[in-house]
């Protein structure tokens, strides 16, 4: 990127800091999400009985695709907004990647191109592979 400095491209310093602020703000975000449903939580449970511990009660699976988190936010339910939460943090070291990606484009440098292009792939591969929709 040392030869395409100008007003049109960014310089490497604009995008190390970009990806700084990025992962900063990603995580400040999903913790804030995370402890807006943390207080709901407290909110809508915090006066029911304690539950028998000495007998195991498992509960039913829920929140497991993005569907059902997204449908879970919009009735403001708790768990759904947690589970929010954590598709947050989970995508802001994916964002990095991304953005990492896209500044080596801009330098035009052919093997970090390759070399981040790979771990991307393995890692949405990795995400939704297995993922239910």
């Amino acid at each position: 990127m040392k030869n395409l400095i100008s007003k049109h491209f960014l310089a490497d310093k604009d995008i190390e800091q970009l990806i700084g602020l990025q992962l900063r703000y990603g995580v400040i975000i999903s913790s804030l999400i995370v402890l807006a449903g943390g207080v709901l939580y407290l909110s809508q449970s915090g006066q029911l009985p304690l539950p028998p511990y000495h007998h195991f009660a498992g509960t039913k699976g829920g929140f497991t695709s993005l569907g059902e988190i997204l449908s879970g936010m919009a009735a403001m339910r708790a768990g759904g907004i947690i589970q929010f939460g954590v598709v947050v943090l989970v995508a802001t070291p994916i964002l990095r990647i991304a953005f990492s990606l896209l500044g080596f484009v801009l330098e035009k440098d052919k093997m970090y191109i390759l070399i981040t292009a790979i771990v991307l792939t393995v890692m949405m591969l990795s995400i939704f592979g297995g993922l239910k929709i």
